[in-house]
């Protein structure tokens, strides 16, 4: 029934207005994405998050996933309502307490309006509760929740988070996390950080695990099926918490051949990068048919297939050197993966000069020789590959000859000395190229633009006379391929969805 206001109620409903503050009009929804060029949709805007709490249930036999995400934000605008991302089933969200309305929008959004607006700069305590079967969700045409014989795990870059949490999912927005899961007696739940407590009730197991560390969102990895776990310490006193499927068949043992060596490696790379920034190391093998590994921040995920032709500790190294550059000190956007990828594949260059199998600088001489001024790897700028190419081969070996002529501009003293101030520079934050170079230039004392430029934004092959500065040899002729290049290259795809 529809009637007109009476001079009362228009009193009442000026009297209302009155009371509403002269700054409620600022008040306005949160960006639906945390303004990435290559991913407009990713992340959120309006709040920053610092930490998730993540109470869990999850059935094997079925795939559902249940669960309860208390997050920990504040407020970076005046808020009407706010985006999550996130792709399951939600029952129920409160927003400081009272109850919020919530409705779904584009392929991954949740849009949270609160019941009272939240003004710029207020701490906010987000309850999301949740249900759904992870593996029947998708988004853009992909999912990256991957089911296995005996569970699933939850393992992908540039996003992994929405099949299994809601969050504000952007590297630039990392936050700390305790992720709790019960699971079926017989099966376990691996995460990352540190195993704080086990309890067993009535035929359910439910594990506690912290990370105590800013983690950026795809990062987190869940992992639930049935693993032998090996737990040790490195010869430096970093924990190592390993795990394996227990149906690996013939790729069991060259996996535990390779991720075995986890403390050693964190150990050796520690030398070049400095203190390992985390409380813990690891990594996890299920049995999976994915072929990638990806640098899940201390809990390292890898496919079986990556030790498919024996052991691979070249790929082992990779994902640790990410722990360093890519997990402690995370990109600004995504367009600045070179911070990332040309680090870990510049470890290893410097692993394969540790064992004998060829030197940095005749791994960067049969890179630069065995792309002529016409392939397409030179199209391909690692400073800012675009998203189609962000993890093309280009943006690992053209950004490890980037690596190497920076070191042969400067000089080995102020390179090694790059290499470990950076990770403690930007320690558990987030930084770009250009903070890189400005970096670099501070450390040399030497103006670096020119190398930056040539090397990392110049879609061409860099001519003979900047090859031959840089120490590189500029034609085929003569250069024999290092021992250690196919498993290195093998390792071209490890983030290939």
């Amino acid at each position: 029934m529809h009637r007109r206001f009476t001079v009362p109620g228009a009193l009442a409903a000026a009297s209302l207005l009155l009371a509403i503050p002269a700054s409620a009009a600022s008040y306005s929804p949160g960006a639906p994405g945390i303004g990435d060029p290559y991913y407009p949709y990713y992340g959120n805007g309006g709040y920053d998050v610092s930490h998730y709490d993540l109470r869990l249930k999850y059935q094997p036999a079925t795939d559902e996933l249940s669960g309860t995400a208390t997050i920990s934000a504040r407020t970076t605008q005046d808020l009407s309502s706010f985006n999550l991302d996130f792709l399951l089933d939600v029952d129920e969200v409160r927003v400081n307490g009272a109850t919020a309305h919530f409705t779904t929008s584009g392929e991954h959004e949740l849009v949270v309006t609160p019941r009272q607006p939240l003004a710029k700069g207020t701490p906010v305590t987000v309850v999301v509760r949740y249900h759904g079967v992870p593996s029947a969700k998708s988004a853009y045409g992909f999912t990256t929740w991957h089911r296995t014989p005996d569970g699933a795990i939850a393992a992908d870059e540039p996003e992994a988070a929405w099949w299994w949490f809601p969050s504000n999912d952007h590297p630039s927005d990392k936050a700390t996390f305790d992720v709790s899961v019960a699971v079926p007696d017989g099966t376990q739940a691996i995460s990352n950080g540190t195993l704080v407590s086990t309890s067993s009730q009535l035929g359910w197991t439910r594990y506690n695990w912290r990370q105590n560390k800013p983690q950026a969102t795809y990062l987190s990895t869940l992992a639930l099926g049935r693993f032998d776990i090996t737990t040790g310490t490195s010869e430096g006193g970093v924990p190592v918490i390993n795990a394996y499927s227990t149906d690996l068949g013939d790729n069991d043992g060259a996996a535990r051949a390779s991720v075995e060596r986890t403390g050693e490696l964190v150990d050796w790379l520690s030398g070049y990068f400095g203190p390992y920034p985390f409380d813990s190391a690891g990594g996890y093998v299920p049995n999976t048919t994915t072929g990638y590994a990806l640098e899940t921040q201390t809990r390292v995920y890898y496919s079986p297939a990556q030790f498919a032709n024996g052991s691979n500790t070249s790929v082992v190294v990779h994902e640790l050197a990410h722990q360093w550059y890519g997990d402690s000190v995370s990109v600004k956007g995504w367009k600045d993966i070179w911070i990332n990828e040309g680090f870990a594949r510049y470890a290893q260059w410097l692993w394969s000069e540790h064992e004998g199998e060829g030197t940095t600088q005749e791994l960067a001489d049969y890179v630069y020789a065995s792309h002529p001024a016409d392939d397409a790897f030179w199209t391909v700028k690692p400073g800012d590959p675009g998203p189609d190419h962000q993890f093309d081969a280009a943006v690992y070996d053209r950004g490890a000859l980037a690596i190497q002529a920076l070191r042969n501009e400067i000089g080995d003293t102020a390179f090694f000395r790059l290499l470990k101030g950076w990770p403690q520079r930007h320690a558990y934050g987030n930084a770009s190229v250009a903070d890189f170079q400005t970096y670099a230039e501070q450390v040399s004392g030497k103006p670096l633009a020119g190398l930056f430029d040539t090397w990392l934004f110049q879609p061409v092959k860099p001519a003979a006379p900047a090859a031959r500065a840089a120490s590189f040899a500029a034609s085929p002729a003569g250069v024999e391929q290092p021992r250690s290049w196919k498993k290195i290259e093998a390792t071209n795809d490890v983030h290939g969805r």
